[in-house]
């Protein structure tokens, strides 16, 4: 199945969010175009998700400038962040997305060096937002300031349009990976191969659809997420005039009809979609479902909704050990992302 001399040929694959973290990577926010007329207005919330994550693992921040580091201390010191936790890297970047322009850490406990990067190209969701070249090399950066080993695949792919159950599994979505604005050279197959061979996985299941106003052509961690190795969280939506009602419902089908590798069905937890955003006319892609888990929390974006109560409860359902806590995203959603879409984990070995 494995191509030789990639990183599954050699034993490395992409850990499960849930399993333990070395560290969580971000790139600090800074382009107002992301959010047209509310960047100031995201930095508390943006800070409060990095106190929490550096509650229980190192939090590593890609910086342009001094003066970008200075403005970043006192924002996160506002915040009452754990400031013995973050880590500041000058590795300067178009956007703040380090879900799908960092790196991706592969792990392999038995080699001899037991951590290796992946660095996909980005293209900034099919070069919706040029330029991105700073965002493109940064997993590269990253893996030159360890001396770790990065491996380039040469096509592109994108962190959130990927999810893992750390035992074999990926989940993505159809609507995004065989996006003609991607890969217009590869066909499934070929794609698929890929995700074999870089990203160390023995099944790749597929879904259709991502929600609606998700610039990113529909990320899987909008819409499904793996809490273990056989269980995920769908979001689905309650109201049958919306315009995601049919959209999820079929993914809901796709997912029961899906069996793992040892032939079992998938346990599916259905999670609300909040009410429908919408700001200066444009559905926003506000989704429950993107959470960030970290070593001791589940953070979760919420939205001043009436269904907020309900999503976290069903969240902490699924996360016994773990502490569950919501934060207001409806600033940061203006961007079309929050918490996931906005980090990347670098597991412990």
């Amino acid at each position: 199945m494995f191509s030789s001399n990639t990183p599954a040929s050699l034993g490395y694959s992409f850990p499960a969010e849930f399993e333990l973290h070395e560290a969580t990577w971000l790139s600090w926010p800074h382009k107002e175009a992301s959010w047209p007329g509310k960047i100031n207005s995201i930095y508390p919330h943006y800070c409060e998700f990095i106190k929490y994550l550096a509650k229980s693992e190192k939090v590593r921040i890609n910086l342009a400038n001094n003066a970008m580091k200075v403005f970043a201390i006192d924002q996160l010191e506002k915040a009452g962040v754990n400031m013995q936790q973050v880590e500041f890297f000058m590795h300067p970047t178009n956007d703040a997305w380090c879900r799908d322009h960092g790196p991706a850490f592969l792990i392999n406990k038995e080699a001899a060096v037991k951590k290796i990067i992946v660095d996909w190209n980005y293209n900034a969701w099919g070069n919706k937002y040029p330029p991105y070249d700073l965002d493109d090399i940064i997993p590269t950066l990253i893996g030159k300031h360890f001396d770790m080993p990065v491996y380039h695949p040469g096509i592109v792919m994108e962190g959130g349009s990927v999810e893992f159950n750390g035992a074999g599994t990926l989940l993505t979505s159809s609507c995004c990976l065989l996006n003609e604005n991607r890969n217009p050279h590869l066909n499934q197959q070929q794609i698929e191969q890929y995700l074999y061979d870089y990203y160390g996985v023995k099944q790749i299941l597929w879904v259709a659809d991502g929600i609606v106003g998700d610039d990113t052509d529909g990320h899987i961690d909008d819409t499904v997420r793996f809490v273990n190795e056989d269980t995920v969280i769908t979001v689905v939506e309650e109201n049958k005039q919306d315009i995601n009602y049919d959209l999820l419902q079929t993914n809901l089908q796709q997912l029961k009809q899906m069996r793992l590798l040892n032939g079992k069905q998938l346990n599916i937890v259905e999670l609300p979609m909040p009410d429908a955003i919408i700001y200066e006319d444009q559905r926003l892609p506000a989704s429950y479902a993107n959470f960030y888990i970290s070593n001791q929390h589940i953070i979760v974006p919420i939205f001043n909704c009436a269904k907020d109560d309900k999503a976290l409860q069903i969240i902490a359902d699924c996360f016994k050990t773990r502490e569950v806590v919501g934060i207001d995203s409806t600033d940061i959603i203006w961007g079309l992302g929050s918490f996931h879409c906005l980090s990347q984990q670098e597991p412990a070995v």
